[in-house]
């Protein structure tokens, strides 16, 4: 909801639904000093602005009454689903609960007023919410390329979907970029349940109607996670296959890449063999393997596939879930002889920082500390040098955070691959 939106300028400056007459009446003079028009407090509350919102744009700043609703998080979710971001959300409730007010924070709203509130409190909450609205925060987009990586498997269980759903999340939250990730398993896709979140329908209805996919398809669509990273997935009904010829696909990326900073392709194997134009305009294919006899094979095939496909696209090859101590169905050193290439990041097998990752409903490269966060960083780090002439110096911001020996030692290398004057 909270995010930057270029059609800002073109909505309604602000819109209210409340539940009652006596919230109304605060309202309304408070809009009129602003100059916004009395008329657009409505009654209803929660339940009509989502109904609202579903045929109608949504306005700069908006003002939703939860007195009514009987499960706000839920409720606030839905009216996600119908809003565009960009919208700064206001919501009024009277139940007094620090844990609700921090809840529907992290959910994305702006501010929650306890009713009843004061004329003053409502004057500093819009006050800081134009503040919000006339900030540079879209500036960035312009001033930093599109980054677009695709993430593919050699296998299923090799950690892709996992991986993928780390490297949007530090291309948001450390790369400061705003980051989409494109979850293209469309029926068990599990993008936006590492995040703990709905997937809505907004990849289905793509593909069921690619003539509908526009910029302001896009900021509906998109389920946000947090103030950078927005998600797109699906868990269409197994019984219900969804056929395509790809013009879907290709829409999506294009529309992504105006919208977004970077995005993320959860990128399925199978579908390199109908939509091999999917790779074509990712600056980076991520290839992610474990160190079995199947999966090396089958990592053989994916890098001789990308070579004579994508041969523009940087390949970084990952070995996950390697097992320490030994136990192991090939060795690295055979592994890399059969794939007659280096494993650029190796992340350790971690079951007890997968399990406590699916229970917070985060990815894994946010709970991480120490060692086990260090593979994370390096591989944004080397996504950002490989598809931007300024990724090194986004990559040195990484590795002065994440202090790490390994890092810094990787980040050397990478810096002096790149001209003189990028390496300065």
């Amino acid at each position: 909801m909270n995010a930057p939106n270029p059609r800002a300028g073109l909505r309604d400056p602000f819109t209210a639904f409340v539940c009652d007459d006596a919230t109304a009446e605060v309202l309304r003079p408070v809009a009129v000093e602003h100059g916004w028009s009395p008329e657009k407090v409505n009654k209803g509350g929660l339940r009509n602005a989502v109904q609202s919102l579903s045929v109608s744009a949504s306005p700069n700043i908006l003002f939703v009454d939860l007195s009514e609703s009987a499960d706000p998080l839920n409720d606030i979710n839905a009216l996600a689903e119908v809003c565009e971001p960009g919208t700064i959300v206001i919501a009024a409730g009277g139940v007094n609960d620090v844990r609700l007010y921090r809840d529907l924070l992290a959910s994305g709203i702006h501010d929650y007023l306890l009713k009843p509130f004061s004329v003053d409190q409502l004057r500093d909450t819009f006050a800081n919410a134009q503040m919000i609205l006339s900030g540079p925060r879209g500036e960035a987009q312009t001033d930093k390329p599109h980054i677009m990586s695709a993430v593919i498997g050699v296998r299923g269980g090799v950690g892709a979907s996992t991986l993928s759903t780390s490297l949007a999340w530090l291309l948001g939250a450390k790369a400061q970029r705003s980051t989409a990730l494109l979850d293209l398993d469309i029926h068990f896709g599990t993008g936006a349940l590492a995040l703990d979140l709905e997937p809505g329908r907004g990849l289905t209805d793509a593909i069921e109607n690619p003539s509908r996919i526009d910029g302001l398809f896009i900021e509906r669509a998109m389920v946000r996670a947090n103030e950078r990273l927005s998600v797109l997935s699906a868990e269409a009904p197994i019984n219900q296959p969804l056929i395509t010829d790809g013009t879907a696909y290709f829409q999506l990326q294009e529309e992504m890449k105006n919208a977004f900073e970077a995005t993320v392709l959860d990128l399925p194997r199978n579908m390199l063999i109908q939509y091999s134009h999917m790779v074509h305009d990712a600056h980076v294919a991520v290839v992610v393997s474990n160190l079995t006899l199947a999966s090396t094979r089958d990592t053989i095939r994916v890098l001789a596939w990308l070579k004579s496909n994508a041969p523009q696209t940087k390949v970084i090859m990952v070995a996950n879930q390697v097992p320490s101590g030994g136990g192991l169905e090939i060795s690295l050193k055979d592994f890399q002889d059969s794939i007659e290439r280096k494993v650029d990041v190796q992340l350790a097998s971690d079951p007890k920082l997968a399990a406590q990752a699916a229970k917070l409903g985060k990815p894994m490269a946010e709970i991480a500390s120490g060692k086990a966060a260090a593979p994370f960083s390096q591989l944004c780090n080397m996504v950002l040098s490989h598809a931007t002439e300024e990724g090194a110096g986004d990559a040195a911001k990484l590795a002065a955070a994440a202090q790490s020996k390994s890092l810094m030692t990787s980040l050397k290398g990478m810096l002096a691959k790149q001209p003189a004057k990028a390496a300065a």
